[in-house]
């Protein structure tokens, strides 16, 4: 079931299987973009995905057209709240590591140089 949440030790496998459904990344520190993991009986994701659901940070939905036959997989809120819950604080930035995410974010079609210049 979905509402009991076993917080045995967590294998990094399995950690990674719910950040890659989340969309966070490795180091779990992007914004989550997405909430589903696909994968068929027999591999080693499924067997993973399987266990994650019996720990309570997964539900597993029957495959369909869209996925193929493959299980559909999304993660719970106590499954969001463990991956943030491993996931270290991000690293204090520079001013100009912040400057730098500042352009990334602006998503004007101007280059870096015309944007420290004060293109707007």
């Amino acid at each position: 079931m979905a509402d009991q949440v076993n917080t045995a030790e967590l294998p990094a496998a399995e950690l990674q299987i719910l950040r890659h459904a989340l969309g966070v990344g490795d180091g779990g520190l992007e914004r989550s973009y997405r909430n589903h993991y696909v994968t068929g009986e027999g591999g080693a994701d499924h067997q993973h995905c399987l266990a994650l659901v019996a720990r309570g940070y997964m539900v597993q939905r029957a495959g369909n057209a869209i996925t193929g036959g493959d299980d559909l997989f999304t993660v719970t809120d106590a499954g969001r709240a463990e991956v943030k819950e491993r996931t270290p604080p991000p690293p204090k930035l520079t001013r100009s590591q912040q400057r730098y995410q500042q352009f990334l974010r602006y998503d004007s079609g101007v280059t870096f140089g015309e944007f420290l210049r004060g293109w707007r």
